[in-house]
């Protein structure tokens, strides 16, 4: 899996605040230093707009790039590590101005890029 590679993952069963079902997420590791891991660090997607409200959210349009069927946005705010197992199937691929805005709100998740 690569960097900016769009999945659909299926996450297990969890509280109503987190992510579960099968859904897409944007691969957030870089492919050569996780080769060796067993767990693959990604941002969920969302087609619920309402989400945009919360600090640490990117609107993804859908593009032949992408794949994506529905306005999506990229819950950089629900980043986790997922089992390779989990992952179903590609889509697509993130756009660069996409994945830079999702890299930058990653970066203000901890602490290394000011809000604006």
């Amino acid at each position: 899996m690569q960097r900016g590679e769009i999945w659909f993952v299926s996450l297990p069963f969890s509280s109503d605040r987190e992510q579960s079902g099968e859904r897409p997420a944007v691969v957030l590791q870089d492919a050569v230093y996780g080769q060796k891991s067993p767990l693959v660090l990604i941002a969920l997607l969302t087609s619920q707009q309402t989400a945009l409200r919360f600090p640490g959210t990117v609107l993804v349009l859908p593009s032949p790039t992408n794949g994506l069927a529905l306005p999506s946005v990229a819950m950089v705010f629900q980043t986790r590590a997922l089992d390779r197992i989990r992952f179903r199937r590609k889509v697509g691929d993130i756009e660069p101005a996409h994945r830079q805005e999702i890299t930058d709100e990653l970066q203000r998740l901890v602490g290394l890029l000011p809000r604006p």
